[in-house]
């Protein structure tokens, strides 16, 4: 699995680098799947319904465009009835101030949420790429990138949803790292956690492969240090931003409480939800989620014992968080989707099976992956 050949930790590698001139296969890969999803969300949509842009900007993606142009509110919001709600305070800035720097140069909201999403998620699809391809070969590097854009809720990467933006970083990040350009990595490290609060976790992983190197004497330490600190900055930086804008210093929880249920009570309601999904589901979704969720922990367990320990790291925190939270059930698969060591074994598996078999299996699985994204943002009517 990824990791298994040399660890850029403790030797230099000397089998044949990616380079940027061999970004064509993934690129394709991921311009196949976004097609063939836009095919499937036009014929799953009913024809009196949202149209397609509509369908992609759903949910979280009004609140970033809303946030981008009228930027964020400076206390707690409230109903009618006086109850607390969730307001912008919730959504990291990363991905609005890149759409308002669009919409600022006169492109409309909508477009530059939806592009922004593209091309960070394509971006993702290469660094991933280049990232399994130097830590394994570059049959592993191509089957993660299929696995990665094809995951059942790889539709986010189309939408005006964050996950993109912040795989990108994230893999970016890690692939500088393991390049020992620990200062270029602390940078998409912080922007990794300006993106998402599972920035954190990115920021432990990258602290993980700065200790190793370290250690390796590979790199200066000055520079896995400040590379480490300037990722470790980003998500305590947002919360206390929040905390003084509105008076507390609990404010960005009390506001994830408040409008999306969101807190950590160390998996009982997951494990709530597992149980009665298996004893008793009353819906193929909640069935499907429930097990896309204990596939995706079992995947994670066997990427564990051979993959790069920094991967290791940030992909387990955020399966706990993922795991551990209280929140929308249908919304877990779409917070697998950037952990990466849920598609480690099976990218192995097809990195090391006969062509025309590691083919067909993928092709099957994306057929799957890209129609039930389909499926969640048009038939299935709640958020994801």
């Amino acid at each position: 699995m990824i990791g298994v050949a040399a660890d850029p930790a403790t030797e230099v590698p000397t089998r044949e680098r990616p380079g940027f001139g061999d970004l064509g296969v993934p690129l394709l890969v991921f311009a196949a799947s976004r097609v063939v999803q836009l095919l499937f969300i036009a014929w799953l949509a009913p024809p009196d319904g949202p149209s397609i842009k509509d369908r992609l900007l759903a949910w979280d993606g009004d609140w970033f465009m809303r946030v981008a142009t009228q930027g964020y509110p400076h206390t707690y919001s409230f109903d009618a009835s006086g109850a607390m709600v969730g307001n912008g305070l919730a959504f990291f800035p990363a991905y609005p101030l890149l759409i308002r720097g669009l919409w600022a140069l006169g492109v409309p909201a909508d477009l530059a949420a939806i592009s922004i999403s593209w091309l960070a998620a394509a971006a993702a699809a290469c660094l991933l790429y280049l990232l399994g391809s130097a830590l394994a070969d570059k049959r592993v590097g191509l089957a993660l990138t299929a696995l990665f854009v094809a995951q059942p809720m790889a539709v986010v990467l189309s939408m005006g949803y964050s996950e993109a933006l912040f795989s990108a970083l994230v893999i970016g990040m890690f692939y500088a790292a393991y390049r020992r350009a620990f200062l270029v990595a602390g940078v998409l490290g912080l922007g990794a956690a300006l993106t998402r609060p599972t920035g954190l976790a990115a920021a432990v992983g990258l602290t993980v492969a700065a200790m190793l190197a370290m250690r390796a004497g590979t790199v200066p330490a000055w520079r896995a240090v400040t590379g480490s600190l300037i990722a470790l900055a980003g998500v305590p930086g947002y919360l206390l931003w929040v905390a003084a804008r509105v008076g507390d210093l609990n404010a960005w929880f009390t506001i994830q409480t408040a409008g999306w249920g969101t807190t950590f009570d160390f998996g009982r309601s997951t494990g709530s939800f597992l149980y009665t999904a298996f004893h008793q589901g009353n819906g193929w979704v909640q069935v499907s989620v429930a097990l896309i969720l204990v596939a995706g922990i079992v995947a994670a367990s066997f990427a564990v014992r051979r993959t790069w320990p920094p991967i290791v790291v940030y992909g387990l925190l955020v399966l706990v968080l993922a795991v551990g939270q209280a929140g929308y059930y249908h919304s877990k698969p779409r917070l697998l989707l950037p952990i990466l060591l849920t598609i480690i074994p099976p990218a192995y598996l097809a990195a090391r099976s006969r062509p025309a078999t590691a083919t067909l299996g993928i092709l099957a699985y994306s057929a799957f992956g890209l129609w039930y994204g389909a499926y969640m943002i048009t038939v299935w009517i709640y958020t994801i």
